[in-house]
């Protein structure tokens, strides 16, 4: 088993699926959309252990860059929403997606599991039936409210149907500056209509913006050669510091710049135009702040946040212009790490970050299942960060894996290792001699012994991992 694993806990797979009645959804606060949310409910109820422990609330984001919050440094964003979240909690400045494309990474935050397990290869894909979600796991463990919120994307993105859960109001397919108001809406509706007799809930938030940027990018494909609002002049955030890059990537990378894809690199862009892309992102995280301040808020005003979990992360990050990047799919920072918080008052030290601990979307769910009591279902690959979030010692992970359909990451305190499949050009980079990534180590001699020995992590890991039944060849992996 991969070091920093859980062993399988003796769970069933699967799910109850209790219904809630009409009355009781109006009495939850679904009220116009309450028809869709019984339509939502699957059938068939099974007998349910009487697990009780805190309302779990998880708050997600499409597409967030780590860096992008004020209390942790954020320079170029207002986040009074997030920052207040940060000073209730831990934030966790080492979190890493599984896989930096939606569906993918999705799949592993609600089942703690890889993608190459979930069966979720690419975006669109529903989760293998085999494997249950947190909403499915709770529903046969716990006597749980659950409840969804906005964008599901396993496989479509605007559903009203989600396993496992009642789906309050669904996303709007492709665009957050016009969905997420309603998700932020349906969340405090439900809040404010809950009576203190009412079962503890698991609540999923899960909003669309940032990735409205990709809408602004398809519209500022071409860089017309002058700043079109010329009086943003002054507030244009500078150049990342790894702007430049080093030249020897693997092939996949150097065709996405050569092709100048739509929505992947820009090298035709001036310096002015990156600058502007850059503003236009932080002004997403603006948005989806506000929403999530509006959420928060009204969390706090019904007397629910001190005795709620909340759970606040993204599926992927965003390449925000290091390495002259856009949008996601590759394993550089920007696009792979994604901020986590957690908050839970009087259980969770406050305002706190955590920059040493490696961590994981597959965290999520062995966390939450720790804070309520029940075990997480089989052959999780996370661990609860229950220990880190309340200061105890606790042997911890010495690396997290990420995967692409052609590629895979090791990432260990100190290193970064990235090989694409029958791609002789190999990454390493030394993140503590080189945080920016900029220059790749991989083939110098001295470095022989540190490339050999993540290989072998990368090695063991895939060893340990259960694939998915059908997984086309192209996104099968060596075992070698």
């Amino acid at each position: 088993m991969p070091p920093g694993t859980n062993p399988p806990a003796r769970g069933r797979s699967g799910a109850g699926r209790p219904t809630l009645s009409r009355r009781r959804l109006l009495q939850a606060g679904v009220g116009a959309v309450a028809a869709s949310a019984v339509r939502a409910l699957p059938a068939g109820a099974g007998p349910s252990p009487k697990k009780s422990g805190p309302n779990v609330l998880l708050v997600m984001t499409d597409q967030q860059h780590i860096a992008t919050i004020a209390a942790r440094g954020c320079r170029h964003a207002k986040t009074p929403g997030l920052d207040g979240l940060c000073r209730r909690g831990v934030t966790f400045m080492e979190s890493h997606s599984t896989y930096p494309l939606c569906s993918p990474a999705r799949s592993s935050l609600w089942t703690s599991r890889m993608p190459s397990e979930t069966g979720v290869y690419r975006n669109g894909r529903p989760i293998h039936d085999s494997i249950p979600n947190i909403g499915q796991w709770f529903r046969q463990h716990t006597d749980y409210e659950t409840v969804y919120v906005g964008k599901w994307h396993l496989p479509s993105s605007f559903t009203h149907a989600v396993p496992g859960f009642t789906v309050l109001t669904p996303g709007v397919d492709g665009q957050g500056n016009l969905g997420d108001t309603s998700t932020s809406l349906a969340c405090e509706g439900y809040l404010r209509r809950r009576s203190k007799k009412d079962r503890p809930f698991l609540m999923v938030a899960s909003f669309f913006q940032p990735h409205d940027i990709c809408q602004w990018l398809r519209l500022n494909q071409t860089d017309p050669g002058r700043l079109r609002y010329g009086e943003l002049a002054d507030d244009l955030p500078p150049l990342p510091a790894n702007f430049e890059y080093d030249r020897n990537e693997p092939a996949r990378l150097r065709t996405q710049r050569d092709r100048n894809e739509p929505g992947s690199t820009k090298g035709n862009w001036s310096p002015l135009h990156w600058r502007y892309y850059r503003w236009a992102y932080y002004r997403h995280i603006e948005m989806v702040d506000a929403e999530i301040g509006r959420l928060l808020n009204a969390l706090e005003q019904t007397g629910h946040a001190a005795g709620t979990l909340v759970v606040f992360t993204s599926d992927h990050g965003e390449g925000l212009g290091h390495h002259q990047m856009v949008r996601k799919s590759s394993f550089y920072d920007a696009a792979e790490k994604v901020p986590m918080i957690v908050a839970y008052p009087g259980h969770v030290r406050a305002d706190v970050v955590d920059a040493d601990h490696l961590v994981s979307g597959l965290d999520v769910v062995p966390t939450v299942c720790d804070y309520v009591g029940i075990e997480p279902p089989a052959h999780v690959r996370g661990r609860s960060l229950r220990p880190l979030l309340e200061g105890r010692d606790t042997a911890w992970r010495t690396y997290v894996a990420a995967e692409l359909s052609d590629a895979r990451m090791i990432r260990t305190r100190r290193y970064k290792y990235v090989v694409y499949r029958g791609d002789p050009v190999e990454q390493l980079f030394d993140r503590q001699a080189d945080p920016g990534e900029t220059r790749n180590l991989a083939g110098q001699a001295t470095m022989a012994t540190v490339l050999a020995e993540h290989r072998a992590m990368l090695r063991q890991w895939e060893r340990g991992l259960r694939p998915a039944p059908g997984l086309p060849k192209d996104t099968q992996w060596p075992r070698t």
